[in-house]
């Protein structure tokens, strides 16, 4: 797993989309913004330390100093208010969004 760093968290509220350095990064990618407490993170987060077959990225925003920057643009842009969002793409294009799943639909919804 890739922690997203804060230069790419704050340019992608600038433009409302992650960068291609993340989405393009891989053919299936996934994209987990959470916070460092949420029980069902910390659940997907084991199962998915030595997951393949793809890139994740993941951001603990709670743990960062522009945690109610990205907060905000999360829920109002992105229009998800739960933890863990997460954001599936392939080849560049976001294909799905969902919230916490178990590890078989989170690679059904990757694609994989």
């Amino acid at each position: 797993m890739n922690e997203i760093s804060k230069n790419q968290a704050l340019a992608c509220v600038t433009h409302k989309e992650f960068g291609d350095d993340i989405i393009c990064s891989a053919e299936n990618v996934a994209v987990i913004l959470t916070q460092s407490w949420c029980p069902q993170w910390l659940a997907m987060k084991v199962l998915l330390s030595d997951f393949s077959g793809s890139e994740v990225y993941y951001l603990e925003y709670d743990r960062t100093d522009y945690a109610d920057i990205f907060r905000t643009f999360k829920e109002d842009v992105f229009g998800n208010d739960q933890i863990p969002y997460i954001r599936y793409y392939r080849n560049g294009i976001l294909t799905k969004v969902s919230n916490a799943v178990p590890e078989d639909i989170f690679k059904e919804n990757l694609g994989i």
